[in-house]
């Protein structure tokens, strides 16, 4: 059972920059996606970015410009560089891991999540 851990959620301000990392217990060369996504409260969970090993990306279009997703193998993490922050970015943000990504249309969520990571971001 691969395991994900996330660190590095927060308070911050508005305008704000926060990173988060997500921990896996098996290499990363092995997910074929990993990916962040959000649940704020009374919403449902929602696509944030998600980064395959062969390098394709997708971002939300709430976030593009702003956060970056990014893999670094030598510490075996996927990081979420979080910038100019809003208050609508406010949500818990959860890691995953393990999706599938055809040829056309939008990744899969893969079978591997984090327990999440609080994200509040104040006016």
């Amino acid at each position: 059972q691969v395991q994900l851990v996330e660190s590095g959620g927060g308070l911050v301000q508005a305008g704000g920059s926060l990173r988060l990392s997500c921990a896996a217990s098996t290499s990363i060369f092995s997910l074929n996606t990993m990916g962040w996504y959000r649940q704020a409260p009374g919403k449902e969970r929602e696509l944030v970015a998600v980064l395959s090993k062969s390098g394709r990306l997708l971002y939300a279009d709430s976030v593009k410009g702003r956060f970056t997703i990014s893999r670094d193998y030598a510490k075996n993490t996927m990081d979420l560089q979080m910038n100019s922050l809003k208050p609508e970015d406010t949500a818990v943000y959860y890691c995953n891991g393990g999706g599938a990504w055809l040829v056309s249309g939008p990744p899969a969520m893969g079978a591997y999540w984090g327990q999440g990571t609080q994200v509040t971001v104040s006016s």
